[in-house]
């Protein structure tokens, strides 16, 4: 069983690292998964916060997770037609 090293955000790829102790490496592209998953500005910005506050928080919710469903629940879009 492979065990997680070190878990970052790549400034330089825009993207989420995983290093693991048999020498494997997971870069998750976040433009590639916010163009294909966020339909909003505020989608996106929990995105963002996730990226860099919480990188394997994010990595979690990516690889193993629901994250549209995510992204509905703990995100609110405010329609300036109202």
């Amino acid at each position: 069983m492979k065990t997680l090293i070190s878990c970052a955000y790549n400034m330089d790829n825009c993207c989420v690292e995983l290093k693991f102790t048999d020498g494997s490496m997971i870069a998750i592209d976040t433009i590639a998964v916010e163009n294909e998953i966020a339909r909003n500005m505020y989608e996106r910005s929990e995105l963002d916060y996730l990226i860099y506050n919480d990188p394997i928080g994010y990595a979690d919710l990516i690889l193993n997770g629901d994250p549209k469903t995510y992204l509905k629940t703990v995100t609110e879009g405010n329609s300036l037609d109202t």
